[in-house]
């Protein structure tokens, strides 16, 4: 990603000249990593996510030994047991506004642990892991109301700890929300899978059309018949989990491969792209083309069969645009037809139409769901300006200020669709 993003200071929350991430109120912790390949914006989406600040400790606070109320930090610090015979002890003197839980594991054994709403059960903050004998810090945000500890050991019941009432001044607490369901999530897995179903009876079609033109001979149909197959593909992100080795065979790159281009394990579009725009002859390319097509139609067939995974759908809608930053602006997977930015746009259809599926969940659950999708149109609107009637303007043709508001835009966007993942994470409630 190039570091050229602008920051000029207005608020994100409205979709204007990015100003980064200010202010804005972290999120549940996330508990499954979301793989990026580095640079800032993996880890700006991993902090936007985390009111947990999850660095394990063992120098942290000891039993019978609670830490000054003010830290070094500036915050309130309250020492509270996690165990089962004494879930949520040492809270006695609650308070609003923003401060830290240093939880405290005096079990034997690991546990999580959940800051909740003891009557609806809507999730303020998590810690994963807590080693016995180990100490973390729980960032949170509290207004007046009701909370309660849940201390989930391994292998053993959940135990909730003593309600605690936080009364004072009127104070703006942090975001919750009410965990989702392995139940909650199979209707829109299988309403997304049968899109998909459709998806790849079109890819095979247009395929088949770009593999025609490579055996004919002709290479300037095959050009033009390579990318409206390709951002077919592009637009199924959230499915590429459950394609298995079929990616690989479909869209696969020359990463990891000593030979480069040259060698023989790379296939797929880019490897057909790569002879297309590299001088290659139609007879070499025949090979590739119809390997792809093969590896299309075992795609197409199978897929009746393939069960994604329900718990994948909201990390999913996070990370296909997260990969587009990684991949797509950086224009690691041009090999030829410079059509990243056409990608990138697929990419966001495919993350919409996921987001689509989700949003029955999310409608009460994110309230920051009408800036995302602010952000989303801002970004569509930015990637269809370099559309310019059907031939999209490479990555090296784009001019500075250009490349600054497409990096802010795409950024914004992905770190809004973070808390997509924590929210749609299934959590252990007992």
């Amino acid at each position: 990603m190039s570091s050229s993003v602008s920051d000029s200071g207005q608020d994100a929350d409205t979709p204007g000249e990015h100003a980064g991430a200010p202010g804005r109120p972290p999120w549940l912790g996330r508990r499954r990593r979301l793989w990026v390949a580095g640079g800032v914006l993996g880890v700006a989406g991993a902090l936007i996510v985390g009111i947990v600040l999850s660095s394990g400790s063992r120098g942290g606070p000891q039993a019978g030994k609670p830490p000054a109320p003010q830290a070094a930090d500036g915050l309130r610090h309250t020492s509270v047991e996690v165990s089962p015979s004494g879930c949520g002890r040492g809270w006695l003197s609650p308070r609003p506004g923003t401060q830290v839980f240093d939880l405290r594991n005096t079990s034997s054994s690991a546990a999580e642990v959940d800051l909740l709403d003891p009557g609806t059960g809507a999730v303020y903050g998590e810690v994963e892991g807590l080693a016995p004998g180990t100490s973390r810090p729980m960032r949170v945000a509290l207004g007046t109301g009701a909370y309660a500890f849940k201390c989930l050991p391994d292998d053993a019941d959940a135990v909730t700890g003593p309600t605690v009432r936080v009364s004072g001044a009127p104070a703006a607490g942090g975001p919750a929300a009410v965990p989702v369901t392995q139940h909650d999530l199979i209707p829109p897995a299988l309403a997304y899978q049968q899109w998909i179903q459709a998806r790849t009876i079109e890819l095979a079609q247009k395929t088949d059309v770009l593999k025609e033109a490579v055996d004919s001979g002709d290479l300037a149909s095959a050009r033009a018949a390579w990318l409206p197959a390709h951002l077919v593909y592009e637009g199924m992100g959230a499915a590429y989990g459950t394609f298995g080795d079929a990616d690989a065979a479909i869209n696969g790159t020359t990463a990891g491969l000593p030979g480069g281009s040259a060698d023989p394990r790379f296939e797929g579009f880019h490897r057909v792209e790569y002879g297309l725009w590299h001088g290659e002859s139609a007879a070499s390319l025949r090979g590739p083309a119809d390997r792809l097509a093969q590896a299309v139609h075992t795609l197409r067939d199978g897929w009746p069969q393939a069960r994604m995974d329900p718990a994948d759908l909201g990390l999913r809608a996070h990370e296909i645009l997260e990969n587009t930053v990684q991949l797509e602006l950086t224009g690691r997977t041009d090999y030829g037809s410079g059509s990243n930015l056409a990608t990138a746009r697929a990419n966001l259809d495919g993350t919409r139409e996921l987001l689509g599926r989700l949003r029955p969940l999310l409608t009460t659950r994110y309230p920051e769901l009408p800036q995302l999708d602010s952000w989303l149109d801002r970004t569509q609107h930015t990637l269809d300006g370099f559309d310019r009637e059907g031939g999209w303007t490479p990555l090296s043709g784009l001019a500075r200020a250009d490349r600054e508001r497409l990096n802010a835009d795409v950024s914004e966007a992905v770190e809004r669709l973070a808390p997509v993942a924590a929210i749609c994470d299934v959590r252990r409630t007992a």
